[in-house]
């Protein structure tokens, strides 16, 4: 009987004494710091403040420009070439310390955070490095096509993706980018670039027989997640530029082919791919995977018309996607490189392509504010820290192929030159600063937590939207 009134007083120790959560940050919103229930947080647990996030932006900024050189030089001495009018088949894009190709896709999505984050800053230094590189691709199209015409360099001239793309990964990103700064009126206009890319999105790329775009490898015929991001907002962006609503009927028909095949609804996730050969093969739900998908649809939102038929469907499978994943955020605020298993590590690129897509969708009025406001801030305030004082980017999967064990995904390093992470973070970070000062909501600090509340008596953003 003692040892029974022992422990029953044990038990209410424990639960009258909360133990407090060790971290190095405490609430710096919450005036009653001594309060015994604010504990401390393993990341910056307030509401964003403007000015520090657009330093780090800026501070990602101005090194992706010291990373990106826009020369010509010689790949057997590395010295300039500066003749323009005869092709030397030595010559080719001078290459950055942390070997940032300067047409890949990867900056294409740099391209992309850089004209979001000039457009809500509204500092146009943040398209400097746009121009630059635009202006260099104008320059020098036509020297590497006459060295292609004279060397037939294929794949070893520096201009290949333009000159003869072959993959959805060599044109769509970039497509899209060229496209939204055309729209900005940032740089030249690279129409022929962009002729070159969308017709193979359009019209090249392999697809299964519904049109859902499709690859011959590392399978026969497989999907890929990652392929959403790589096409639809192409063919998105090329519906907003021409006007011809097949592109749109494209785009729409391709999320809901992929979606259907990779999609699944009772976790809310996307599997890294699909094998039309092996449907029924294992699933392995890779975060950065589930970030292309998410970042597609919300591409594709911005510009679909809201009359289309497809509008809805989208909006609908974006709204189970962003639930699924809301569920599966960690207590730091990141999300985990296979997003369904807590034991492989926090990533970088998913978690702000994640928190991008959720302050998105809150500040476009897709989603409820007051359901996802907070954990899009968290996903910031946890990215925050994760920005170096040179703007470099720490814990990034580097390029992930499709696989088909768990020990790959788990064992892909990270590394500050995985250009991945550059451009979804100045996306999360200019989305951020929109939704801490929209002015559709207020954001509430009571117990100790943030809540991002209609103004005007709105309750139901489904009613609205």
């Amino acid at each position: 009987m003692k040892l029974h009134f022992v422990a029953a007083l044990l038990g209410c120790a424990l639960v009258s004494s909360p133990t407090l959560a060790q971290g190095q940050y405490r609430n710096t919103d919450n005036t009653n710091l001594g309060d015994a229930g604010e504990g401390t947080y393993p990341i910056p647990y307030k509401k964003p403040v403007v000015a520090e996030v657009t330093a780090q932006l800026q501070a990602i900024r101005a090194f992706m420009d010291r990373a990106t050189p826009t020369r010509i030089v010689s790949k057997r001495t590395g010295q300039p070439i500066t003749d323009l009018k005869k092709p030397s088949a030595d010559a080719i894009f001078e290459k950055s310390a942390g070997d940032y190709g300067i047409q890949v896709y990867e900056m294409g999505v740099v391209h992309s955070g850089l004209l979001k984050a000039a457009q809500v800053t509204k500092d146009p230094g943040f398209t400097a490095m746009t121009k630059r590189h635009f202006a260099f691709f104008a320059e020098t199209l036509p020297y590497f096509r006459a060295q292609e015409q004279q060397f037939k360099l294929e794949r070893g001239n520096s201009f290949s993706r333009f000159l003869d793309p072959r993959s959805l990964d060599d044109a769509g990103s970039m497509c899209a980018a060229l496209m939204r700064a055309r729209a900005a009126k940032v740089g030249p206009d690279l129409k022929p670039m962009i002729d070159t890319c969308s017709d193979w999105v359009a019209k090249r790329q392999f697809r299964l027989d519904d049109g859902t775009m499709a690859r011959k490898r590392p399978q026969e015929v497989s999907l890929w997640a990652d392929d959403m991001y790589m096409s639809i907002p192409a063919l998105a962006e090329m519906g907003r530029l021409t006007g011809e609503r097949a592109y749109f009927d494209d785009a729409v028909a391709n999320v809901m082919g992929m979606s259907s095949r990779m999609f699944n609804p009772q976790l809310g996730l996307y599997t890294h791919g699909w094998h039309a050969n092996h449907p029924e093969a294992p699933r392995f739900y890779w975060a950065r995977a589930n970030g292309w998908a998410v970042l597609a649809m919300s591409d594709l939102l911005d510009v679909l018309p809201k009359d289309h038929p497809g509008y809805p469907k989208v909006l609908a499978q974006l709204r189970a996607s962003l639930k699924g994943i809301a569920e599966l955020q960690s207590g730091s605020g990141l999300w985990h490189q296979m997003i369904d298993r807590n034991d492989s590590y926090l990533e970088t690129s998913a978690s702000a392509i994640f928190t991008y897509v959720f302050a998105h969708a809150v500040n476009e009025g897709w989603v409820s504010p007051t359901t996802y406001g907070s954990i899009a801030q968290t996903g910031w305030n946890a990215l925050s820290t994760r920005i170096t004082a040179l703007g470099q980017v720490e814990g990034t999967c580097v390029g992930t192929t499709l696989a088909g064990d768990m020990v790959y995904y788990y064992n892909r390093p990270t590394s500050v030159d995985a250009l991945h992470g550059y451009g979804p973070m100045l996306l999360a970070g200019a989305e951020i600063i929109r939704l801490v000062t929209n002015p559709a909501f207020e954001v509430q600090h009571k117990v100790r937590t943030y809540h991002y509340m209609p103004k005007g008596g709105q309750t139901d953003y489904r009613e609205h939207h």
